[in-house]
Order: structure tokens, then sequence, then C-alpha cells
């Protein structure tokens, strides 16, 4: 299974902040969107990733203050990222290595999209589910062996 394979069931919505934008306009849009992660974008090329790891980091540096951070100042500026053709067991790999619990999926230099370990885990879970049970097909149309005359 591929990136692609994830991303096609997925969507490709994403969300995006500026490095520019004040850090707290960018957790309120992860807090009204639900979700962990945005993807920092200037002149239409990625430049980095804001998670809710980082935005705890920059409260704990600033005393548990945001003021007038600049998303720049908290988010990761060299994200993990993989292509379309990465193999599924090469990203698990890659963010088990670095906990990245998000990881910007790339086309050259363009944005594909965003993949979660939780898009990782169900894609798994759901293959695992689809083998099995063509496994227990496979096994119940087990053809009868010939049984020797007695």
């Amino acid at each position: 299974m591929k990136v692609s394979d994830i991303l096609r069931v997925k969507g490709n919505t994403l969300y995006t902040a500026t490095p520019d934008e004040p850090l707290a306009r960018a957790i309120e849009l992860m807090a009204e969107k639900d979700i962990g992660s945005l993807v920092v974008m200037s002149q239409g090329e990625l430049v980095g990733m804001l998670t809710f790891r980082e935005v705890i980091k920059s409260l704990v540096k600033n005393n548990n203050v945001i003021g007038t951070t600049q998303v720049r100042t908290a988010m990761d500026a060299t994200p993990l990222t993989c292509s379309m053709e990465t193999d599924l067991d090469e990203v698990r790999r890659m963010m088990l290595e670095h906990h990245a619990r998000y990881m910007p999926v790339k086309d050259k230099k363009m944005l594909m999209g965003v993949i979660s370990f939780y898009d990782v885990a169900k894609a798994v879970v759901e293959s695992q589910d689809f083998e099995n049970k063509m496994l227990k097909a496979y096994i119940r149309d087990w053809p009868d062996e010939e049984r020797p005359a007695a």
C-alpha cells in the first residue's frame, strides 16, 4: 500500500497558516476545525508544520502566554515529508523513528496533502481486515482431499 492510497480515501483537504500569522489565530483554527496540525505555507511552498506539540512547547517557553508570537517562532521548519509513492511500511517506520504524528505528502515541490499517524493506523487495520477475510474465505473453500478407499 502506498501513501497515494491513503490520500485517495482520506481526501486532500488542507488547513494552512503563514509564518507571519499570529500563533493565536492558528490555534483558534486548529480548535475550530478539530485538527492537530496546520501546514505552514509561504509563496506556495511548504515551509513548516505547526502541530499541538509545537504549540505546547511554545506555551511552556513563553510562560504559558501566546501574546504576539508568530507561527514561524513555534513551527517545525524542517518537517518530515514523504511522497505519494512512499510505501506504507516506510511511512510507519519514519513516523515511529521521528515521533511524527503528521507528515506532509509532496510530489516534487507540490504539496499533495497531510497524513496522520491515525490515517496510517486506520489503513493498516483495514488492510489486515481485508486480508483476514480473504484468507478465511480461501480456507473455507479449501477442496476436500480424496480419501483412499478402505
